[in-house]
């Protein structure tokens, strides 16, 4: 079942308006450090009204009982409103207490992408890696983005369970965290289809490890994940071995683990075998960090698509640089966002294909500058290492076509990763403002559904609503 959010009139925004470099009528074109300003309509126009309230765009589907009224009782606090329920959550072989979360209450949520808070996987006293040794922010700041970006990374601290559960985006990580697990899921599938039985992988910007629960329920054979932050990385080979000594006697792939900024160093050179393939690499919430300069970003797509083997895919999550540039030409001031985000750029018009750099903030989770990623110049990069666009979807889109699988509806259930509208008497909604919920309260006004509904908060969406999702494939 769908409903649409209230339509708003906005203002058509044209590309014309835009400086331009590059001839929209080319096909293809050659692409240097001296291209600085986006094209004019080079293979997409900007939509003409925002996705948070256009109907037609902005469908939420809600199944009957999609998620299930909590059988808890107690305290108006949102932790008890989301206490896991252990009726809804089948317990799972493979997503024990290493990832915090005791056996009564395994679920899928545990894993989340780099660019949220922390995975709280483990007690925080075994957890625990000093920062005493990072250098002092100032210091970072100076020496260039990229430390900027490590080291906001490595100072989030790990929270548990229960905390994040408070948390005022806790619905919103859970629903990119399902997006990430289907797309995930959706590429292995082919690959298997494909009659690929070994299956290796590079994650490219790993986080805490945040994924490494989707890549062992994945079967793959080899990953090689790797991150910018050193603190990070340590986190996630701690999981990892955490995982690797349960006593479920499950098969996890083996695994090895790099610190280095894939936008300046060669991965190839950090290989145990330099010799290595790779059937996909996944880079989730982390190429816009690449986009300073065309070296950086070639830099990092090199180390995403040399290593594939024909059949291999580059899938990944990354800002729609249409829509950011729609909300910023909107907006009367340069930035734009709600309580949950914010989006500040320097200033309007000038776009640079390279380096457009503007200010990225999430509840709690991060606070650093980020870079415009064009994305007909990205499609136009990786042809350098044979790749093809194969899969582009913005997070709705996406939604709307994969909802309709049932275990994908299932699985959306399981993580928590919508909200139950209405609240019950004994709890509350994740927002206090008044018109957050107005489009959930309109379609069960006009539908007759079995309650509670599944939603996003009108703020969430217009936060996670920035995204798209793509996947390139090595041609033979």
């Amino acid at each position: 079942r769908e409903y649409s959010p209230k339509t708003e009139e906005c203002k058509k925004i044209s590309l014309e308006e835009i400086n331009t470099s590059i001839d929209s009528e080319t096909s293809s074109f050659s692409i240097n450090k001296n291209t600085i300003a986006l094209g004019t309509g080079l293979s997409e126009t900007v939509p003409t009204c925002g996705q948070v309230d256009t109907p037609k765009r902005r469908k939420m589907e809600f199944a009957d009982g999609l998620v299930k009224e909590s059988s808890s009782c107690g305290e108006d606090t949102p932790s008890k409103k989301r206490k896991l329920d252990t009726e809804t959550v089948s317990e799972e072989k493979g997503s024990g207490d290493d990832e915090g979360i005791s056996k009564k209450r395994r679920m899928e949520t545990d894993d989340f992408p780099k660019d949220e808070a922390s995975t709280g996987y483990g007690t925080q006293e075994r957890r625990k890696i000093g920062l005493e040794d990072a250098p002092e922010k100032q210091k970072i700041l100076e020496e260039g983005h990229s430390s900027a970006v490590a080291a906001h990374y490595n100072e989030l601290q790990e929270v548990g369970l229960e905390k994040r559960s408070q948390s005022r985006i806790f619905y919103l990580r859970n629903f990119n965290n399902w997006m990430k697990s289907v797309l995930i899921g959706e590429f292995l599938e082919n690959l298997r289809q494909k009659k690929k039985r070994d299956i290796s992988v590079l994650d490219l910007g790993c986080g805490k490890g945040g994924d490494l629960l989707k890549w062992k329920k994945g079967r793959i054979n080899k990953l090689v994940c790797t991150d910018i932050a050193d603190v990070s990385v340590k986190q996630c080979q701690q999981r990892y071995e955490d995982m690797k000594n349960r006593r479920d006697n499950e098969y996890i792939f083996n695994a090895e683990f790099i610190t280095a900024d894939c936008s300046k160093e060669l991965l190839i050179d950090k290989f145990h075998d330099p010799e290595m393939c790779f059937d996909i690499c996944s880079c989730q919430f982390v190429c816009h960090y690449s986009f300073e300069s065309y070296e950086q970003a070639d830099t990092m797509l090199r180390n995403a698509c040399e290593r594939l083997s024909p059949g291999g895919y580059f899938i990944g999550t990354t800002p729609n640089s249409f829509e950011l540039i729609r909300r910023l030409e909107t907006s009367e001031t340069e930035s734009f966002g709600n309580e949950i985000y914010t989006v500040k750029f320097q200033k309007k018009g000038s776009y640079p294909l390279f380096g457009c750099k503007y200010d990225f903030k999430l509840e709690g989770v991060v606070d650093v500058p980020e870079f415009l990623v064009y994305f007909p110049l990205l499609t136009e990069m990786v042809k350098k290492y044979n790749m093809k666009l194969v899969y582009k979807k913005t997070f709705l889109e996406f939604y709307e076509e994969k909802i309709k699988n049932n275990e994908n509806k299932m699985l959306l259930k399981r993580m928590q990763a919508l909200e139950p509208y209405p609240a019950d008497e004994n709890s509350k909604l994740t927002s206090e403002k008044v018109d957050d919920y107005e489009h959930a309260a309109k379609y069960m006004k006009n539908s007759q559904v079995r309650l509670p509904l599944g939603t996003l908060s009108k703020s969430e969406w217009e936060a996670t609503s920035i995204y798209l999702v793509f996947a390139f494939e090595k041609q033979q």
